[in-house]
């Protein structure tokens, strides 16, 4: 569908023809006209489908829309806030955001675009927060900060953006979403974007949206048909490292992403990469916001060709030159693998995704293919082919087998699910729980009862009798005849004075209080050991340097 068909002014789509765009995508073409009406959206599309300019375009024809009306116009001097408040989980989607509004915006005189974010220095955010404003895009940590400040106002919020909203509720931002929300004013337009709605981002949907517009172009579960996706079995570590060189070494490689599991990683895989002369940098949460923004700058601007990053980044890079993207260390939820990939095949371009894995990291690749519902092929590299023999990953199920899990639960598998635990029916496995022997595979029973119950039953012990009847044909004794004697009998003797402990008297074997004698002080007869610190053994001093001289700075001193 062409932009021209769905209501855009003239400066803002002038805009967009002037970025190299002419017709939306899926996403765009469903939530651009709903947004413009002014209705709250809940809208589900995966990472490149186009998602920012979906809520982006709308909140600029909100902006203008304010300014044709004379109502709405605001006084010289006075903090109004912002018209659109988007809240995003972390600050590259953040960046981004503000760059798609900068580049959207370009032909609207006096558009205002502030970030709040961490990282970044408080006084140029407080500048920007007390002028004028249109559009301000905030982490939810930051903006909290600013709010309790009271440099903040959000009185006048007109449409509120919730990017991402299941990985700020995965990051636990929940209670921060609900602070920032109780600041701006009800009538307010509220749109979320998020990967699914299930569970707690449903539930929070239910709470800040009003008969919401449902949107959901594609799920986690569709193929991306321009990204081809590739599995690497390596023997170990040194093995997986040759994979990754022969990986970056290839021609048609343009800049690539290399994803590891923690922050050292990243900082260990990029120094060993410059060190073999790839152009490289590397990306995580510990390093300031200002280098951050350097690395990213770079990558835009080619002069790195690789970036080893970790899940910080997986969410907010939009390079279009990125050709590969590379799983070194696999991520902790198989839905970050989705946005991982993602990275690569943006805007209908083409993509490789591959995945480096080790024996131990069968169960993550298990998840990620359940949680994707596809298979990812396995190949291999000519000369560094893996000399142990590849693990072998069951295909993932259809979602139609694996909803009924819960009804079919236990089964096939015998006493279990469809009988009950009582002891009438009939003999199962462990012949003397159940109170009969089990059956071997030939038709013999073996008798794999304790030796007392065989002699209850008339077998003969195998290691050791015991006298007397033991038990019934249940396998228990009546109390009777347990071996127990009656309680008056037990051999205990009664609380008189035949119990075998002396009176309460002087009999006891204390002597009275008044002829006692004086209880030791704490630590007397100890030697050296709490006494005046002076007056220690030479060679018993605690914790200091002591050896028959005067005691040098010690433990306490």
């Amino acid at each position: 569908m062409s932009f021209e068909t769905l209501g855009l002014s003239p400066a803002v789509l002038q805009a967009v023809k002037d970025s190299g765009y002419e017709n939306a995508t899926d996403v765009q073409a469903q939530a651009i006209p709903a947004a413009i009406a002014n209705k709250d959206l809940m809208v589900s599309s995966r990472t490149g489908s186009g998602k920012t300019a979906a809520f982006i375009l709308p909140a600029l024809e909100k902006i203008l829309a304010a300014r044709g009306d004379n109502t709405k116009r605001r006084e010289k001097g006075k903090i109004y806030g912002p018209r659109v408040l988007v809240l995003a989980p972390t600050r590259e989607l953040a960046m981004q955001v503000s760059k798609a509004a900068q580049t959207y915006g370009r032909h609207i005189p006096g558009l205002k675009v502030a970030t709040v974010l961490g990282g970044m220095p408080y006084p140029l955010q407080i500048r920007q927060l007390t002028g004028p404003l249109d559009i301000l895009i905030a982490t939810p940590g930051r903006l909290l900060d600013h709010l309790a400040s009271g440099k903040c106002v959000l009185e006048n919020v007109e449409m509120l953006v919730l990017d991402e909203a299941d990985r700020m509720l995965d990051m636990g931002f929940i209670d921060d979403i609900k602070v920032v929300t109780s600041h701006t004013p009800p009538t307010k337009q509220t749109v979320m974007f998020s990967a699914t709605f299930a569970g707690h981002v449903g539930r929070l949907a239910q709470e800040l949206l009003k008969d919401p517009v449902r949107i959901e172009v594609a799920s986690h579960t569709d193929t991306h048909e321009n990204i081809t996706q590739r599995l690497h079995w390596a023997d170990n570590p040194h093995h997986k490292d040759q994979l990754l060189e022969a990986i970056l070494a290839t021609p048609e490689l343009d800049q690539a992403v290399v994803f590891t599991s923690t922050q050292r990683d990243a900082d260990w895989l990029a120094e060993r990469l410059a060190e073999i002369g790839h152009a490289v940098a590397p990306l995580h949460g510990a390093m300031p916001q200002g280098k951050r923004n350097r690395v990213l700058r770079a990558l835009r601007e080619r002069q790195l060709r690789v970036l080893v990053a970790t899940d910080v980044a997986a969410r907010g890079i939009d390079v279009p030159t990125i050709s590969h993207v590379i799983n070194y260390g696999l991520p902790m939820k198989a839905e970050d693998y989705v946005h991982r990939i993602g990275r690569t095949g943006r805007a209908g371009r083409s993509g490789l995704a591959i995945t480096l894995g080790l024996r131990e990291d069968v169960g993550m690749i298990r998840r990620i293919q359940q949680f994707t519902t596809q298979t990812i092929p396995v190949q291999q590299i000519a000369g560094l082919e893996p000399k142990t023999q590849e693990p072998r990953i069951f295909p993932p199920r259809p979602a139609g087998e694996r909803g009924d899990r819960g009804e079919r639960f236990g089964q096939g598998r015998p006493g279990f699910g469809h009988k009950s635990f009582r002891r009438d029916d009939g003999p199962r496995h462990g012949g003397g729980f159940h109170g009969g022997p089990r059956r071997e595979e030939g038709g013999a029973r073996f008798d794999d009862r304790r030796p007392f119950e065989r002699a209850a039953a008339g077998g003969e012990p195998r290691a050791f009798d015991r006298s007397g009847p033991r038990r019934d044909e249940r396998g228990f004794a009546p109390r009777e005849d347990r071996g127990f004697a009656p309680r008056d009998d037990r051999g205990f003797a009664p609380r008189g004075a035949d119990r075998g402990f002396a009176p309460r008297g002087d009999e006891r074997g204390f002597a009275p209080r008044g002829d006692r004698p004086a209880p030791k002080s704490f630590g007397e007869g100890r030697p050296s050991f709490g006494g005046d610190r002076g007056e220690r053994g030479a060679d018993r001093g605690f914790g200091g340097e002591r050896r028959g001289g005067p005691r040098k700075g010690g433990f306490g001193r």
